[in-house]
């Protein structure tokens, strides 16, 4: 690769030993930045060879410690491998290296009139192989999906070095067992991602954006539902609690949205299409249905920039809470039915464990975010105290018909709670389809699950 692709001065060590993790790092012994496919498999390899252990990185942005090199060894970046290969017009699909920030790909293919729906909020900085490996999410996922919606087919260098394409170029597919699908949201414990050939949309000609505030964050809650319930999808659908709110708001110095004590959350809803009288109607039809349920003076974005401006607090919520020490971060998912079940009670596991949270998140489709501050306690890894109120967070969660992690991922600091939700055949089945594809379990082994 060249000298200056191989590193392991502590800068760099300690630059690569955490993402946005909590507070936690962990320091690799060496930091490979390869440029092709052919030299990852090369390291593979070497690494497989001499039980090397591995961690694939891509823009450090995981909340759930998946880059986190917790044994060491060798990490490789993805970083250089940021090329966009194609963009077939004729077939909706374009073709990229996983260290392609997904921003830039999304505004390449808008360029030609083209729409690649995910769009997680740190859509600015992360990398599409990352979003890959967690199959990530995002506000548009209400109405548009997640990632592996969008995944036709991926190039793969496994453990051992060999390299494999998952699939095929085509939008359907019934030939033998889907290795795509089971790629996207493995983490980066069965294989690297080195090319991606993603489905793409036409873009929506118009999109509109209204601010609901309300007095009551489980009517915010009830609202959600009652939406879908009368027929009516929203291209986004996310719920913002007044913390929260306050928080960003003061972290990007911002007035858009006032702050008074009279409210105790938001909802931002967008809709999108091609006919703007039928967008006009549907946002009629769910303002009305949100003055049903307390909502107060609903607040219509009216140009480009103001609804820049709302989708800047949205979307820098998590920055500003962790930045004000709410840094534990959880990623609960529930019918959507069930969120102010869920609301209320992690109001009351706080009370009773003595943390304070805030939630937000994409409401549309039951996915909350709920960022915990608790004095002296900057981890809930290998915190006990912490990792008992979580337990009871996620039983909660499990209860309601929901499971732990929407998009975030299991990673490092989850692995724990994974028998809250899975049965032992299902946790036998996934260790064994680990030890498949890795044998001698050197990729990015102890995120998941232990061996």
């Amino acid at each position: 690769m060249g000298d200056q692709y191989v590193l392991a001065d502590e800068e760099n060590m300690r630059h690569y030993g955490h993402d946005e993790t909590e507070h936690l790092l962990f320091l690799p012994e060496v930091v490979l930045k390869p440029r092709t496919t052919g030299e990852i498999s090369a390291i593979m390899r070497i690494c497989n060879r001499d039980l090397l252990p591995v961690t694939p990185r891509g823009a450090g942005t995981g909340l759930s410690g998946g880059a986190l090199p917790h044994l060491g060894g060798v990490l490789i970046s993805t970083e250089r491998m940021n090329s966009i290969l194609e963009i077939d017009e004729r077939n909706l699909q374009v073709t990229t290296e996983p260290g392609v920030i997904t921003e830039v790909l999304q505004e390449a293919v808008r360029a030609k009139g083209l729409f690649y729906p995910p769009d997680p909020s740190s859509r600015g900085s992360c990398f599409i192989g990352g979003n890959i490996s967690e199959n990530s999410g995002g506000p548009k996922a209400v109405k548009y999906g997640v990632v592996k919606d969008y995944v036709l087919n991926l190039e793969v260098v496994l453990p051992t070095g060999e390299v494999i394409w998952t699939g095929a170029n085509v939008l359907k597919n019934s030939t033998g067992y889907n290795l795509t699908q089971l790629m996207v949201g493995s983490e980066g414990t069965l294989g690297i991602v080195t090319r991606i050939v993603l489905k793409l949309l036409p873009f929506p000609k118009f999109d509109l954006l209204m601010l609901a505030p309300f007095s009551s964050l489980e009517k915010a809650g009830e609202a959600v539902s009652a939406i879908f319930r009368a027929g009516l999808i929203p291209s986004a659908l996310e719920l913002v609690e007044i913390d929260a709110l306050r928080i960003v708001s003061r972290f990007v110095d911002s007035t858009a949205v006032p702050v008074n004590d009279s409210v105790a959350a938001h909802l931002i809803v967008e809709v999108d299409g091609n006919n703007m009288d039928v967008l006009m109607s549907d946002m009629e039809a769910i303002s009305e249905l949100l003055a049903q349920f307390g909502a107060g003076e609903i607040f219509f974005a009216d140009d480009a920039q103001q609804k820049a401006e709302l989708w800047k607090l949205r979307r820098r919520v998590a920055e500003a809470v962790k930045t004000s020490g709410y840094t534990i971060e959880e990623d609960t998912v529930v019918p959507r039915a069930e969120l102010p079940a869920l609301i209320r009670g992690v109001k009351a596991l706080g009370k009773q464990h003595g943390f304070h949270a805030v939630c937000y998140g994409h409401a549309g489709d039951g996915n909350l975010h709920i960022r915990i501050k608790k004095e002296g306690t900057e981890n809930s890894f290998g915190d006990e105290e912490m990792t008992s109120a979580l337990r009871e967070l996620f039983k909660l969660v499990y209860s309601l018909g929901g499971t732990i992690s929407g998009e975030h991922g299991i990673g490092l600091i989850q692995k724990g709670f994974m028998d809250i939700v899975f049965a032992d055949a299902n946790l036998r089945l996934m260790r064994e389809i680990k030890r498949s594809f890795d044998p001698n379990n050197i990729l990015n082994a102890g995120k998941i699950f232990d061996r």
